[in-house]
């Protein structure tokens, strides 16, 4: 059960991260045509700024979801340094609390504002603004079942407790103590 959880989890923060790229991309293709018809034909574009903003709102709120499975939405590194490797599971019990509470709002919030401005239009496009205010609800939901799905992979042991470790961060760590190790015999 946890594992088919984790494995259609897997595939909707993929998807989620791939429309979001792909928000991104149209989002700066748009941006470019804007700048390119404003100053270079002098004839402004009347929707591709409305869409540019659109598009960002959609990448921002389903990359959520990628960024909370990985948990670098929710890292506090110093209070990982800090607290006792045996209260570890407890500090990202109380920190994805935190975020699923956030979330839920975010949820439930985005759905009533998304239906309370289904009558209204982007100017430009002549479409719902409720299709930019969907994003709010679409991307909590992502997030909320990737959140539930690093929490439940931490409690089974599936993956590590704490923020994601990359080796760039260890090597500038190693090279800092290597450093101050070496000063410290220069001054001996």
């Amino acid at each position: 059960m946890v594992e088919r959880f984790l494995r259609v989890e897997s595939h909707l923060t993929r998807l989620a991260l791939f429309v979001a790229v792909l928000m991104l991309v149209l989002s700066v293709v748009t941006g470019f045509y804007q700048v390119l018809t404003r100053f270079v034909f002098n004839a402004p574009s009347t929707w591709s700024e409305v869409m540019a903003r659109s598009t960002m709102i959609w990448c921002v709120f389903l990359a959520m979801a990628p960024c909370f499975r990985g948990g670098y939405m929710m890292a506090v590194e110093i209070i990982y340094k800090l607290v006792p490797a045996r209260a570890l599971m407890l500090v990202e019990s109380f920190i994805g609390l935190a975020c699923l509470i956030v979330l839920v709002i975010l949820f439930y919030f985005g759905i009533a504002m998304t239906v309370r401005v289904g009558g209204q239009t982007l100017s430009g496009l002549g479409i719902s603004i409720a299709w930019a205010y969907a994003a709010i609800p679409v991307g909590a939901g992502f997030s909320l079942i990737a959140l539930c799905a690093r929490l439940l992979a931490q409690l089974t042991g599936r993956e590590t407790i704490g923020p994601p470790r990359d080796e760039a961060e260890e090597s500038v760590t190693s090279d800092t103590t290597a450093d101050s190790r070496k000063e410290r015999r220069a001054r001996s």
